[in-house]
């Protein structure tokens, strides 16, 4: 059995209340959770938190997943909306970064750079870039995850692509990964 059948078998288990099944699920996804969550709310103990509730609220909820490969959009919405609740809340002053966990093949001052950058954008824009770059979310279910039209999705990657290289003065990013 290849990798998307487990995993569909695992939410398909998952939504009949397999509390094993779950468990097995945020374990697999906690690591992406975590990296989108701390995209958002910028310091590690309100990532930790919106992770926190994004799973409790999935498990009390799993049986609303409509097709088990939406999985991931549908948890990840959850964590977004749970992000922006928590930043409704925060004072405006609050340090941009904090603790930033740094993939593999990136400086540390490359990451701050983009994750700052990132928070500068304009929300759509950072909400379609996160979804479709961070997650590798088609932009067809990015479209019916956000409600707006494919065209769009495809606009808001341009222009936030575009804003991206600007702040980030370099030539790299626009090129990260084709929208195809």
């Amino acid at each position: 059995m290849d990798l998307r059948n487990e995993h569909r078998t695992l939410v398909r288990r998952a939504m009949k209340h397999d509390e094993a099944a779950f468990e097995q699920l945020v374990l697999l996804h906690s690591e992406q959770l975590y990296r989108t969550a701390y995209l958002y709310v910028k310091n590690e103990h309100d990532a930790l938190d919106v992770v926190q509730e994004t799973v409790y609220k999935a498990f009390i909820s799993i049986e609303q997943v409509k097709e088990p490969k939406y999985f991931v959009t549908w948890i990840t919405k959850i964590l977004i909306r749970n992000c922006y609740r928590v930043l409704e809340k925060q004072q405006p002053t609050d340090d941009i970064v904090l603790h930033i966990p740094v993939q593999e093949d990136q400086s540390r001052e490359e990451h701050l750079d983009l994750v700052h950058a990132l928070s500068r954008l304009r929300k759509e824009y950072r909400d379609v870039l996160v979804l479709f770059y961070f997650h590798d979310i088609p932009m067809k279910e990015i479209a019916s995850f956000i409600g707006i039209t494919l065209n769009t999705v495809k606009t808001y990657l341009k222009r936030g692509r575009e804003e991206l290289k600007v702040q980030l003065g370099g030539v790299d990013y626009g090129t990260a990964r084709p929208t195809k």
